[in-house]
């Protein structure tokens, strides 16, 4: 996976089912939430891409504020968008563990100029971005546990 883009945050979480399931889990949740973006929201913020299309988690496929630039079943894939205040990579990965498998989900994201610093600040700095990437997280593996 190659990102121009600094880390932001990292997740990781254990999920005792097969590499199979989770990720079959993944990509499902995925496309089921569309990372709880609603038309409303990726208008308020003009993010790009604006409206989901293809299957998830076929290379191109976007969903609202996020496309597939790269997707290795069983392994990782990369979602990628930009918005008015942010240009930003998602990375939800699985591999195999003892007893089972681990996901995790890397984001990586620039947020230029003044407003990207507030939305910065707001977003990312008070915690909401990580509390919401562990409750992504956590969902997938119930969905596939």
């Amino acid at each position: 996976m190659d990102t121009d883009l600094p880390l932001i945050d990292e997740h990781r979480l254990s999920v005792a089912a097969s590499l199979a399931t989770t990720w079959e889990a993944l990509s499902a949740w995925i496309a089921r939430t569309q990372l709880g973006a609603n038309t409303h929201f990726t208008d308020l913020l003009g993010t790009e891409p604006r409206r989901g299309s293809g299957t998830i988690p076929e290379l191109g496929a976007t969903i609202p504020g996020f496309e597939v630039t790269e997707s290795v079943p069983e392994g990782h894939i990369t979602l990628a968008g930009r918005h008015r205040f942010s240009r930003y990579q998602l990375v939800f990965s699985t591999s195999t563990e003892a007893g089972g498998t681990i996901v995790s989900a890397r984001s990586y994201a620039v947020f230029p100029g003044v407003l990207g610093w507030g939305y910065r600040r707001l977003v990312i700095s008070s915690g909401a971005h990580g509390l919401i990437v562990k409750r992504m997280l956590k969902q997938i593996r119930r969905a596939a546990e």
